[in-house]
C-alpha cells in the first residue's frame, strides 16, 4: 500500500515541476541586403533540453514578382454579367447586424485569451539595431524619423502586452554614402509551462464550443471553413 502513496506523491511532484518549469525562447532575426536569417532557440528543464529551429525564407527574384497568385475562373466567368437587382429585406439587414455582433464578440473573446497569456511572458533581452542608406544623404536622413517611429510603436505594443524586465536597446545608424539595408533583432523571452498549458486549454475550449453560428450568407463562409475537418 505504501508504494501506491509513493507513486502518487511522485506523480504530483512531477506534475508540479512541469507546471512551474520555465521555457526560454531566443529569437534572432538578421537581414543584410537580400540575405535573411531567422532562428528560434528553445530551452527548458534548467537548460538541459535544447532545440534550435531555423525558418526557411524565400529568396527574392529581382527580375520578377515575389509571389504569383492564381485565381481559377468558374465556368462562364468570362461572360459579361447581366444586370440584376438584389433585394434586401429588413430581416436580412437584421440578420447581418446580429452576425456582425456575434463575430465581433468572438474575436474579442479570442483576443482576451491571447492577451492573458502574453501578460505572463517576460522579456529579459530586446535588442534591435538597424542601418539604413539609400545612396542619397537627404533621402537617408528623411527615413531616419519614420524608422524611429516604427521601432517606438513596435516596442510600445510589446511592452503593453508583455513584461519588459530590462531596458531595450534600439539604434538606427544612417549610411549617407551608399545603399544599405541591415537589421539585427535579438529577443529573449520566458514563460511557465503551466501558463502555456492553461492558454492551450482555453483555446481548445474556445475552438470547440465558442464558434459563432452565422446565419447570413456573407458571413457564413467563416463558420463553414472552421467546421471543415483538417
Amino acid at each position: 500500500m505504501a508504494w501506491i502513496w509513493i507513486c502518487a506523491i511522485a506523480l504530483i511532484l512531477l506534475f508540479t515541476l512541469i507546471l512551474f518549469m520555465k521555457i526560454t525562447i531566443i529569437a534572432d532575426i538578421r537581414h543584410v541586403g537580400h540575405d535573411d536569417e531567422i532562428s528560434l532557440k528553445f530551452r527548458t528543464f534548467f537548460g538541459l533540453l535544447k532545440y534550435t529551429y531555423k525558418i526557411p525564407l524565400i529568396k527574392v527574384d529581382p527580375d520578377g514578382p515575389n509571389l504569383l497568385l492564381k485565381k481559377e475562373k468558374a465556368v462562364g466567368e468570362n461572360k459579361k454579367p447581366k444586370n440584376s437587382d438584389e433585394k434586401v429585406s429588413p430581416d436580412d439587414m437584421l440578420t447581418s447586424i446580429k452576425d456582425l455582433k456575434e463575430l465581433t464578440e468572438h474575436i474579442v473573446h479570442l483576443h482576451a485569451i491571447v492577451k492573458r497569456f502574453l501578460a505572463n511572458i517576460s522579456i529579459t533581452k530586446f535588442e534591435w539595431r538597424s542601418e539604413i542608406g539609400t545612396g542619397d544623404a537627404a533621402e537617408t536622413g528623411f527615413l531616419i524619423g519614420p524608422g524611429w517611429t516604427l521601432k517606438g510603436a513596435a516596442l510600445g505594443i510589446i511592452s503593453h502586452y508583455m513584461k519588459l524586465k530590462n531596458r531595450p536597446i534600439l539604434s538606427i545608424e544612417p549610411n549617407f554614402y551608399q545603399k544599405s539595408s541591415k537589421t539585427m533583432l535579438s529577443c529573449m523571452l520566458h514563460f511557465r509551462t503551466g501558463h502555456a498549458m492553461l492558454a492551450g486549454l482555453r483555446l481548445l475550449k474556445y475552438w470547440r464550443g465558442g464558434r459563432p453560428t452565422l446565419r447570413d450568407q456573407q458571413f457564413s463562409f467563416l463558420s463553414k471553413k472552421k467546421n471543415t475537418p483538417a
